[in-house]
């Protein structure tokens, strides 16, 4: 059998119908949900993670590309986890950036974008122009795609450059209402991340927009201040808490 082949039946020999039912329900794949018709085989990221240990190095762009288009939801993860291993031993190719820009389409939950994205495309783009994730964020054709724009700064903000996922934040501020609960909390996510490296700054962002923001995406922002602060935010007295 090709690599191909190989993977894709030692993944679906740890079907396990409990676990799948728990995945189905978790990742919200009843009709009208985000994840709406997505299939599970019901395997866990752990299990997923060892079989790409055993294969990523056996894999050419052509296996990753049958992998990617599965149906099955954990397949497609294993796609992305053994790219990003690819990635990782040959960081000077941009095949694995060009790759992952053109199966976006296959990159359609939270879990496959936030377990790839900023290990491969955030990382590939902290020496380059970063106007990707500008044009994904404000036109992504969906909100995985509009995820990866924002999510991908984490890389960013692991070398203390904090202000792309600022840049960014604006652009979703400016989105019409209502922005996808997804997509408020990956922005309220990557804003408290980067309060993490320099709360000030965070701070005096949010003094200017936090009566504008979605209260999903505020709530996260804010997760790391004192009870006392997160309270003034809230109900929207924080400039009489300042003085």
């Amino acid at each position: 059998m090709t690599s191909y082949e190989t993977i894709l039946q030692t993944m679906l020999a740890m079907e396990n119908d409990e676990q799948r039912a728990v995945l189905q329900r978790f990742f919200k794949t009843g009709k009208g949900q985000y994840g709406e018709g997505d299939l599970f085989l019901g395997i866990k990221v752990p299990q997923t993670r060892a079989v790409c240990k055993q294969y990523w190095n056996a894999c050419t762009l052509d296996d990753l590309d049958k992998l990617v288009r599965s149906p099955y939801h954990e397949v497609r993860l294993l796609a992305l986890l053994m790219l990003v291993q690819q990635y990782k031993h040959d960081k000077k190719n941009a095949a694995y950036a060009d790759f992952y820009l053109l199966h976006t389409d296959f990159i359609n939950n939270w879990d496959l974008v936030d377990l790839s994205c900023y290990d491969l495309l955030g990382s590939w783009l902290l020496d380059k122009d970063r106007s990707i994730l500008y044009t994904l964020a404000d036109k992504g054709r969906h909100i995985w795609e509009q995820r990866i724009g924002v999510v991908s700064t984490m890389q960013f903000l692991r070398h203390n450059q904090l202000d792309d996922t600022y840049a960014i934040a604006d652009i979703f501020l400016a989105k019409p209402a209502p922005l996808h609960d997804l997509l408020q909390k990956a922005v309220g996510w990557l804003l408290r991340e980067a309060g993490k490296r320099d709360e000030a700054r965070l701070t005096a962002y949010l003094a200017t927009r936090y009566r504008a923001m979605p209260r999903t995406m505020l709530r996260y922002a804010i997760e790391k201040y004192p009870d006392d602060v997160r309270k003034r935010f809230l109900d929207g007295t924080f400039e009489k808490y300042k003085k």
